[in-house]
């Protein structure tokens, strides 16, 4: 049994392999989405709790993406919503479908807006009652889940639906049950992969739609680092012309 970081490395560079592969078709149908979105003068809205939020980050905000996107989170409701800061202590609070109306309510989200809901498990109550208000809502949704964990889970929303079962587009991040790859000698699993393939999905994602913006002879409104020259000035004049609809920090 080798166990080592090379041994972790070739298991990765497979699954990228894999992921990037199969999902090809998935990824050109969330592009097209969420270029649908865009054109239409949306906002494109990424929602993920625990380890998903820092693809919602990969989404939202970030150099290199689009300007248009904003981020959901859990803290929503403590940085909008005037809850206690202690309500972020629960370890259980992203599986409470309730709190989804909440931070949907929360945001500056219009009709026209698309959205992206990360969640390798796809099965907690948070989660699949935000994709449940999103397709009442008449948005676009495009999933970033796990099919194969998410399959052998039994859904924690009282419907029993999970987050592939709402979405128009479904990407796979190809995470076996549990996440983790690497075996160990008396049983158990560590090297988890969610993060990195889902990372790739939807950086995948932005580059398909950025170009599908050109081919049509469009400009894509893209983040400039702030940590170069003129970096600051060339995203506010982008952020401007979503004034009020995307919020940065938090």
């Amino acid at each position: 049994m080798d166990i080592s970081a090379a041994a972790y490395v070739e298991k990765v560079e497979k699954l990228v392999r894999d992921v990037s592969a199969s999902q090809a078709t998935a990824v050109r149908d969330a592009a097209a989405l969420l270029c649908a979105c865009l054109r239409g003068g949306g906002v494109i809205q990424a929602f993920g709790s625990g380890h998903s939020e820092a693809i919602a980050m990969e989404i939202a905000g970030r150099a290199g993406g689009l300007v248009p996107t904003n981020r959901l989170a859990l803290r929503d409701l403590v940085l909008y919503g005037g809850e206690p800061p202690e309500t972020l202590r629960s370890a259980e609070l992203e599986r409470d479908p309730s709190i989804a109306r909440r931070i949907y309510d929360l945001a500056p989200i219009e009709p026209q807006d698309a959205f992206v809901i990360i969640s390798s498990s796809g099965v907690n109550g948070s989660v699949v009652e935000l994709a449940s208000i999103v397709k009442e809502g008449g948005h676009g949704l495009v999933a970033l889940t796990s099919v194969r964990h998410s399959t052998e889970m039994t859904s924690r929303h009282p419907s029993g639906r999970k987050l592939m079962d709402l979405a128009d587009v479904v990407l796979d991040n190809g995470a076996p049950y549990g996440d983790a790859v690497m075996p160990l000698p008396e049983g158990g699993t560590f090297g988890a992969v969610s993060t990195i393939t889902s990372a790739l999905l939807a950086q995948m994602m932005v580059a398909e739609v950025v170009r599908e913006l050109l081919e049509a002879g469009q400009t894509p409104p893209i983040y400039l680092s702030s940590n170069v020259a003129g970096g600051d000035e060339h995203n506010r004049v982008l952020e401007s012309r979503y004034a009020g609809r995307v919020r940065r920090g938090g």
